[in-house]
């Protein structure tokens, strides 16, 4: 099972959506511009995704991790390597980065990010695609990306994919770059990708 061209373009047009959203609640939290690329959307096995993700992403990451349910279920996660959520916690804060660690001001603050694009993103899912989409409380966890991931997949071993989006954040002349994972069992997979034919349908020049 994999994504059409046409899936992945429509993909990438709902997310995009979901990151002006996301982009525009930051920008109102912290009072500074912050601007979200275009995303890069691919496909995975779970069982690529730890590899793949640790080529780019070594060491302790800050995950935020939401599960999601209704229609289609799953798990949402925002990864951000240690270096890159310690800057963007100094860029939203306006502080300068004494060390690198993160206090509990700084969780909270990359928490609180995480909980608005990943519900930004999942919402637009929802509400573009007419199903329903209810979500968890954030967690916010500092491990190894292998350990994230192996926690989830141990606990719903019918999760089979993940969608991986690149994700990049512009504020004050900095680019903080991270990866949005939305993890899906089999039957999610296929009804998301039903809900996106009937998107395009829907949506396609009569």
């Amino acid at each position: 099972m994999e994504l059409t061209s046409a899936h992945q373009d429509t993909l990438t047009e709902l997310i995009n959506i979901g990151y002006g959203r996301a982009a525009a609640a930051l920008s109102e939290l912290t009072g500074r511009r912050i601007i979200l690329e275009v995303p890069k959307v691919a496909v995975h096995p779970i069982s690529e995704v730890s590899a793949t993700l640790s080529r780019v992403m070594m060491g302790e990451v800050a995950s935020v991790h939401q599960v999601f349910s209704g229609p289609v279920s799953g798990n949402a996660l925002l990864l951000l390597d240690h270096e890159a959520a310690v800057l963007l916690n100094s860029l939203l804060l306006d502080q300068p980065i004494i060390d690198d660690r993160l206090d509990s001001s700084g969780r909270e603050a990359i928490t609180e990010v995480g909980n608005i694009v990943l519900n930004a993103c999942l919402g637009v899912f929802g509400n573009l695609l007419q199903v329903q989409v209810s979500f968890s409380v954030p967690r916010l966890r500092l491990e190894s990306v292998s350990g994230v991931l192996h926690s989830i997949s141990v606990r719903d071993r019918e999760l089979q994919y993940a969608l991986m989006v690149h994700t990049r954040f512009h504020l004050r002349d900095s680019d903080v770059s991270g990866y949005m994972v939305i993890i899906l069992g089999i039957t999610s997979f296929s009804r998301l990708l039903a809900e996106l034919e009937k998107w395009e349908n829907r949506e396609a020049p009569k």
